[in-house]
């Protein structure tokens, strides 16, 4: 039953990631853009060049916002992980004996080894 539940968790996530991946690559792009227009902005001493870099950079950050539903596909593929960490894990079961003819076993047991 454990393995079902793990599988269609699987599933639905993958299928979330699918459709999710074109915003992925999107939010992928323009934060890479990002980051090269704020170490732009940061490196320039010109008044005018940080004017120009800051326009640039909010309007790269409005292009990052926009894709926002990618943040559904992050936390699919995520889901996917967790998913793939627990497929083969097993399961213990404690196990307590009540059978009073157990205990007195272990009991006798553990007088003879003394």
């Amino acid at each position: 039953m454990k393995k079902f539940g793990l599988l269609a968790a699987g599933f639905i996530a993958a299928m979330v990631l699918i459709s999710k991946l074109g915003p992925l690559i999107g939010l992928g792009v323009s934060l890479l853009v990002l980051y090269f227009v704020v170490k732009q902005f940061l490196k320039t001493d010109s008044t005018a060049a940080k004017i120009g870099w800051g326009i640039v950079g909010f309007i790269i950050l409005m292009a990052t916002a926009s894709n926002v539903p990618a943040i559904l596909g992050i936390a699919a593929a995520y889901v996917l992980y967790i998913v793939y960490k627990n497929w083969d894990k097993k399961e213990e079961v404690i196990r307590e004996d009540n059978d009073p003819f157990v205990n007195f076993e272990k009991q006798w047991a553990q007088m003879n080894n003394k």
